[in-house]
C-alpha cells in the first residue's frame, strides 16, 4: 500500500469512532471514509460517508465484506471489542483485503478474563492474586475463606457491566449467584475470575502494536463512576485526561519493561502474535504498577482525548503495524494536555430515555472537540441515540486551561436530561494547589425550574456515598451483625452473638434536617421533636420491630431552656405515640460551630423483633401480583426542605403569610406558611405493627428522602419492579403548589417528595381487605396505589405512571 490512496472502511457508532473518523480525514492519502454504520458526527467529517444499513454482529461480516469488495476498501478498522472477539479479523484477511486489529486468538485478552489471568501467571506478568471458578459451589466456598477484598468479574464480554466490587460477603454471594446460577450475563458468567481488590490510582496505557514493536500514547487517566468525587455506579467512561501526572517518565518505562513488553512477547512465544491497539489497564500499587484488564481495541473515552494529542498521521502508522515495520516510526504527542467531558443521558448507566433533541450553539474556542457517541441524524434533526451522547474535549499547554476549555464547550450542547460529571481532573488538580479543580463549570441545564441540587442537595451522591462506604462498614461485622448498609435501619442479632433465644435488635438513627430552618424563623419548636422521632422509628417497625428506647442528641450554639425544653415536650410526644422509652440524651454547647439561636437534633431508637420471627421485608415472599398501599401523609413530613425553601423565597412568600395552598387539609389550623410546613411527620408504629403481628404484609417502605422511587426499590427483590399509579390517589394541595410555584418537573417531585404518601406497604392480594381494615382501624387512610411486576433486564425499581395528573387542581 505504499503511496496508494486509500479507501478506508472504519467499523463503529460510537464516540471513538468519530474522533477515528476525523483523525482519518486529516491524511493525504485518505481518498474516502465509510463508517458503518456511523453516528450523527461522522456525517459531518470530510471525506467520509456512513452506511447505517451496514451492522456487525457475525452474521453481517459478509455484508461488510460485500460493501469493501464494492468500494474498493483497502484497510478496514475495527472500533468495537465484540467483532474483534467473533473473528471478522479472518473474514477480511483472507479476502485479501487490509486490516487493522488482533485475530480472533489474539483477541483472548480481552475476550477471556480467565484465560488472559492464566497468560499474566504464565510470564509472570503483574496482576492482582486470583483464582478462576467455572464451578458455582466451589466459587461460593472460596468467597466464604478469602482473606481479602475481591473483585468477581465474568469472564466473558458483558456489555461493560460484568466487574462486580462487592462491599460484603453476602453481596458478593449474590452476585455470584446472579452471574453463575441466575446467567444475568449469559454465556459470558459461566466461568468467573475471584481477584484481589487493587488499591491506588488506575492508568490506561493505549498502545500500536506489530507483533514485535509497541509503540505507546502518552499514558491517560478516565473517570469511570458516574457522579463527581467517583462516587456512584461504574460507567464506560465520564471523562478522561492525558498526560496523567502520576505517570513520569520512570513508571512509563517500567510499565513497558515489567507489563506491555512481556505482553507482546508472550502472545508471540504461544504463537498467537498480537497486531493493533493493545489497552491495558493498569492499576499504580503501593507495590509497583500491576495489570487491571486487557483490552483490544482503542478505548472510550481515551480515544477522543488522546487523537488530538498524537502530531502522526493515523493512517501511517496503522500501516506500519499491519506491515511489521512500526519500529521505523517515531509516535510523537503534543506536549500539552487534552481533556474530554462525556455529557450523558438523564438515568445513565440505568436505563435512559433516547430520541432527544440536541442543540449545538456556535463555538469559536481554539483546539477544541465535539465527538458525538450515541447520536443520530433523523430527517435533518440531531437526536440522542445512546447512554453517552456526546464530547467536548479541549487541548491546550495548560491543564487547568484544557479543563476550562472543554467545560466551555460542553456549554454550549443542549439535551433534555443531560448530565455530566464536574468535576474531570480533579486527581491532578488537588485542591491544596493554587490551580484547583472546576468547582461549578458553566451548566447546560435550563434555570427555570428548579431542582434539589439546585437547593444543595444531591439525592444521588447520597445514594452513592451509602455504595462508598459499604465495603469499609462490612469491614467492622461479627456475630450477629452483617454491618450491611443501605436498608432502613441496621440489624442485630442476639441469639446469632451467643444469647439463645434472645430477640433481635433493629437501630436507626436519623435527623430532622432543614426543616429545623423553618423552625428558627418561627421561634416554634413544640412539633420538630415528632419530627426526630418519626423519622427514627418509621425506619425501624419497617423491618418489623417495636420501638423500645429512644437517645437524642441537641447541638446548639448557647443553650436557651425554654427552646430545648419545647423540643423535649415534642420528642416526649412522638415516643408515647410510638411506645418507646426515653432513655436518655446529649446536649452539647458548640459556639464555634452553630450560629447564635441555633440548633440541630440528631435522634437514635433501638427496636425488638422476637427470636424465630421475620426480619421485614420478606422478599424471598414477594412475587408478580403483590399489591401496593399506600398510607396517607400529613405533609411534607421532613425531606425536601432545602428545595422548599428555595421555592418559598422565589416565590417572595414569608413564612408568617397566609399558606397559598388553602384548600390543603387544615386540621390543626394551620393556616400561615411556617405552621402548616411545620406540621410534624406521621408516626406509624402502631398501626403497622397491627398488620405485621397478623403476618399480613410481606414489607414496607418509609418514604423518606428519594421518594417513592428512590425508597420503594429498597424493600423488594432485584427481580420485581414497583409499577404505582399516580392518578389512585390525591395528590395534597401543598405538593401541586411547590411544583408550580418552582417549576418543578414531575421525576424531580417523585424523587424529593412524598406526595401524600408516607408509607408504602406490599401484602398479598388475597390479604388487602384484612390489611385495609386493620390500618384503617387505627386511623390510617389507605388507598391501593400499584403492584408488582416482573422486572425487565436492567429496569427500574420502581415505575410511576399517570404524574400527568400532578398538575391539575389549583395551586
Amino acid at each position: 500500500m505504499a503511496g496508494e490512496c486509500l479507501r478506508v472502511l472504519l467499523v463503529g457508532n460510537g464516540g471513538r469512532e468519530h474522533a477515528l473518523a476525523w483523525k482519518f480525514s486529516q491524511s493525504p492519502r485518505l481518498e474516502k471514509l465509510y463508517v458503518a454504520p456511523g453516528n450523527g458526527g461522522t456525517s459531518q467529517v470530510a471525506k467520509t460517508e456512513n452506511v447505517p444499513y451496514l451492522k456487525y454482529k457475525p452474521e453481517n461480516f459478509v455484508d461488510l465484506l460485500d460493501f469493501a469488495k464494492e468500494s474498493s476498501i483497502n484497510l478496514v478498522v475495527v472500533g468495537p471489542e465484540a467483532p474483534l472477539v467473533e473473528g471478522i479479523e479472518q473474514t477480511f484477511r483472507t479476502a485479501g483485503i487490509g486490516f487493522y486489529g488482533p485475530t480472533k486468538a489474539a483477541a483472548q485478552l480481552e475476550a477471556s478474563k480467565t484465560w488472559a489471568k492464566d497468560f499474566m501467571a504464565r510470564h509472570n506478568i503483574p496482576t492482582a492474586k486470583y483464582r478462576n471458578f467455572t464451578e458455582y459451589d466451589k466459587a461460593r466456598q472460596y468467597l466464604e475463606e478469602v482473606p481479602y477484598d475481591i473483585v468477581i468479574k465474568c469472564t466473558g464480554i458483558a456489555a461493560g457491566k460484568g466487574v462486580i466490587l462487592p462491599s460484603s460477603t453476602d453481596e458478593a454471594q449474590q452476585a455470584l449467584k446472579e452471574i453463575m446460577l441466575d446467567k444475568k450475563f449469559g454465556s459470558a458468567g459461566d466461568e468467573v475470575v475471584i481477584e484481589e481488590f487493587l488499591t491506588g490510582q488506575e492508568l490506561s496505557f493505549l498502545s500500536f502494536v506489530d507483533g514485535y514493536t509497541i509503540k505507546s500514547l502518552v499514558p491517560a487517566q478516565d473517570h469511570k463512576q458516574v457522579f463527581d468525587n467517583d462516587l456512584g455506579p461504574n460507567t464506560g467512561g465520564m471523562g478522561c485526561y492525558a498526560p496523567a501526572p502520576i505517570a513520569d517518565a520512570k513508571l512509563i518505562e517500567e510499565v513497558h519493561r515489567t507489563i506491555l513488553q512481556p505482553t507482546v512477547d508472550g502472545m508471540r512465544k504461544e504463537r498467537t502474535p498480537f497486531q493493533g491497539l493493545l489497552f491495558t489497564g493498569i492499576m499504580v500499587t503501593p507495590e509497583g504498577p500491576k495489570t487491571l484488564e486487557y483490552n483490544t481495541r482503542f478505548g472510550d473515552p481515551e480515544t477522543e482525548t488522546l487523537l488530538p494529542l498524537l502530531e502522526n498521521d493515523l493512517i501511517e502508522v496503522l500501516l506500519a503495524c499491519t506491515g511489521s515495520y512500526l519500529d521505523t516510526i517515531d509516535v510523537k504527542c503534543n506536549p500539552g494536555y487534552s481533556v474530554t467531558v462525556v455529557a450523558a443521558a438523564g438515568g445513565y448507566p440505568d436505563s435512559y430515555k433516547t430520541g432527544n433533541t440536541i442543540s449545538i450553539s456556535s463555538s469559536s474556542i481554539d483546539d477544541t472537540h465535539i465527538f458525538h457517541a450515541g447520536t443520530s441524524m433523523d430527517s435533518g434533526t440531531l437526536k440522542t441515540a445512546g447512554g453517552r451522547v456526546i464530547t467536548a474535549t479541549a487541548v491546550s499547554k495548560s491543564l487547568r486551561t484544557s479543563v476550562d476549555r472543554a467545560y466551555e464547550v460542553l456549554s454550549t450542547i443542549h439535551f433534555e436530561g443531560m448530565h455530566f460529571r464536574k468535576d474531570i481532573a480533579h486527581r491532578a488538580l488537588s485542591p491544596k494547589t493554587s490551580d484547583p479543580p472546576p468547582s461549578d463549570p458553566p451548566s447546560s441545564a435550563p434555570k427555570d425550574g428548579l431542582t434539589y441540587a439546585d437547593a444543595g442537595v444531591s439525592i444521588d451522591q447520597g445514594n452513592s456515598f451509602v455504595s462508598l462506604i459499604k465495603r469499609p462498614v462490612a469491614s467492622t461485622r461479627r456475630p450477629g451483625a452483617s454491618a450491611d448498609v443501605g436498608g432502613f435501619g441496621g440489624t442485630f442479632s442476639l441469639h446469632e452473638a451467643g444469647f439463645p433465644g434472645a430477640p433481635i435488635l433493629i437501630a436507626g438513627t436519623d435527623g430532622v434536617g432543614t426543616k429545623l430552618k423553618i423552625a428558627h424563623r418561627m421561634n416554634k419548636h413544640d412539633t420538630i421533636g415528632i419530627d426526630l422521632i418519626a423519622m427514627c422509628v418509621n425506619d425501624v417497625v419497617v423491618m418489623g420491630a417495636t420501638p423500645l428506647f429512644f437517645l437524642d442528641t441537641f447541638s446548639c450554639n448557647k443553650l436557651t431552656p425554654e427552646v430545648a425544653l419545647d423540643v423535649v415536650k415534642g420528642i416526649v410526644s412522638g415516643c408515647k405515640s410510638a411506645g418507646a422509652a426515653l432513655v436518655g440524651g446529649e446536649t452539647a454547647e458548640m459556639g464555634d460551630i452553630y450560629r447564635p439561636g441555633e440548633y440541630d437534633l440528631v435522634g437514635f431508637t433501638v427496636g425488638a423483633i422476637a427470636h424465630g420471627r421475620k426480619v421485614l421485608p420478606d422478599k424471598e415472599a414477594m412475587k408478580q401480583g403483590d399489591v401496593l398501599l399506600g398510607l396517607a401523609s400529613d405533609g411534607v413530613h421532613s425531606n425536601g426542605f432545602s428545595l422548599v425553601q428555595k421555592i418559598v423565597e422565589r416565590a417572595g412568600l414569608g413564612y408568617m403569610d397566609s399558606a397559598p395552598w388553602e384548600e390543603y387539609d387544615d386540621r390543626d389550623g394551620s393556616d400561615t406558611v411556617g405552621k402548616s410546613l411545620l406540621r410534624p411527620t406521621r408516626i406509624y408504629v402502631s398501626s403497622l405493627l397491627a398488620a405485621i403481628d397478623q403476618n399480613l404484609i410481606k414489607g414496607a417502605a418509609h418514604i423518606t428522602g428519594g421518594g417513592l422511587v428512590d425508597n420503594v426499590p429498597r424493600v423488594l427483590p432485584k427481580n420485581l419492579t414497583a409499577e404505582i399509579d399516580a392518578a389512585s390517589w390525591e395528590v395534597p394541595n401543598v405538593f401541586r403548589w411547590l411544583k408550580k410555584a418552582g417549576g418543578v418537573e414531575k421525576e424531580e417531585m417523585s424523587r424529593v417528595f412524598n406526595m401524600g404518601i408516607g408509607m408504602v406497604v406490599v401484602a398479598a392480594e388475597e390479604h388487602v381487605v384484612k390489611v385495609r381494615e386493620v390500618l384503617e382501624g387505627r386511623g390510617e387512610k389507605v388507598m391501593s396505589i400499584g403492584k408488582l411486576v416482573q422486572r425487565a433486564e436492567g429496569g427500574e425499581g420502581c415505575v410511576i405512571t399517570g404524574m400527568e395528573r400532578w398538575d391539575e387542581g389549583r395551586g
